[in-house]
């Protein structure tokens, strides 16, 4: 085996939600494989898919994500890291930076936020409805919903929310030349500049938003202002992105299962089921996210890998791995089984699954309690798919009611 040359993973814009056909392969070989990647580094690599295999390396401590500046194969051309990104960080450091946005993410602070973010939601399904059918959902709903909602969160002025999603599209979108690295890096600094100065007025009159914690929390040196300003950045960008993708997916999978819309439609309880279900089942990221670096020789699954060799994990592989999943490829909101890996799993997880489900809890509820009649205005063939994305998700959603 070791003569053979490891297969390439070749990301392509797959249609609609459909499951990557390599990594449906790569879940049936080994619990790891050798893979091979296009760009960075040359050589080769690993690939954990299997539900087990990638939680062991998510939270084994012998994988590390310190990799910034390392040469490694990697799915994109060009990187462009947030510079001190916990993301890039290992504990105990992780632990401490992430220890200061905890309390704004957990099950009180979420549901103090419920009764604004039903608010904003209300007001943006009214402005959709008062300017009538046909109308793009994407646009007057699923994408200004978590861009509303993350930047009351964070403190950022309702004027100048626009710009997360401005920032979001170039720095998370896969750039493909020069003139797309040169547009990513400027976002990355505009938005770095606009925490910079958000702090700065919230030390001079602070409010209720996270803005103003990050920053006690710099001036008792808890963290430092670099890590601030990555922190405040990633929340940010990723909090409407992500949000905005899964939940508009969500909704084009509602949309096209009518089995699925009626038993929602019938019993509104189970939507949070259901949202959990949707989050096993959509093949939500393109390819494999960050590496992580054996710090030492370790086994998984039977397979020995090396110390200094890359590992990457494939969250999407595992969500589908029948070994877990009886039918993987069924929606089945009544599915038992191990919690799901959407929000990734081990030290590295999520910093706001709460917010998340949250936020897509209501937008499921308050489309089918306010827009029963709610429907594609078009083919699911001809709804347009976001390219080079980090999370896959359309482009638009055409509905009438």
């Amino acid at each position: 085996m070791k003569d053979v040359t490891a297969p390439l993973y070749e990301v392509s814009d797959l249609a609609a939600l459909d499951f990557d056909p390599f990594l449906r392969e790569a879940l049936e070989a080994e619990p790891v494989v050798r893979i091979r990647l296009p760009h960075g580094a040359p050589g080769e690599c690993w690939l954990a898919t299997r539900h087990d295999s990638v939680r062991f390396v998510t939270s084994d401590p012998r994988f590390s994500r310190d990799i910034v500046g390392r040469p490694l194969p990697s799915m994109n051309r060009y990187l462009i890291p947030l510079d001190r990104a916990v993301s890039f960080v290992d504990p105990p450091d992780h632990t401490r930076v992430r220890s200061v946005v905890s309390s704004a993410f957990n099950r009180s602070g979420v549901a103090a936020l419920r009764p604004r973010a039903q608010a904003v939601l209300d007001r943006l399904v009214d402005s959709m409805v008062a300017a009538g059918p046909p109308a793009d959902l994407v646009e007057h709903v699923t994408s200004p919903f978590p861009m509303h909602v993350i930047g009351a969160v964070l403190g950022v002025p309702e004027a100048d929310r626009p710009r997360l999603r401005t920032w979001a599209d170039a720095v998370l979108t896969r750039a493909k030349d020069e003139t797309e690295v040169g547009r990513a890096r400027q976002a990355k600094e505009e938005a770095r500049a606009f925490f910079l100065e958000l702090v700065r007025e919230r030390r001079r009159r602070p409010q209720a938003d996270l803005i103003s914690e990050l920053g006690d929390a710099v001036d008792s040196g808890k963290i430092e202002e670099e890590e601030l300003l990555a922190l405040a950045t990633l929340m940010a960008l990723n909090g409407w992105h992500a949000v905005r993708n899964h939940t508009s997916n969500m909704v084009y999978c509602l949309l096209t299962d009518d089995s699925l819309k009626s038993r929602l439609r019938s019993d509104p309880h189970v939507v949070p089921a259901a949202v959990e279900e949707l989050l096993r089942w959509i093949p939500h990221k393109h390819g494999v996210g960050q590496a992580r670096i054996a710090t030492e020789d370790v086994e998984v699954g039977g397979v020995l890998i090396r110390r200094g060799e890359a590992v990457y994990v494939s969250y999407v592989a595992a969500n589908w791995d029948q070994r877990c999943y009886s039918e993987p490829h069924r929606i089945d909101i009544d599915r038992k089984g191990p919690p799901h890996l959407a929000f990734g799993y081990g030290p590295h997880h999520c910093v706001a699954p709460l917010l998340a489900r949250m936020e897509a809890e209501l937008l499921l509820t308050t489309l089918l309690t306010r827009l029963p009649d709610l429907r594609l205005a078009t083919d699911p063939a001809n709804v347009p798919w976001q390219k080079d994305v980090l999370i896959r998700g359309p482009v638009a959603l055409p509905v009438t009611w």
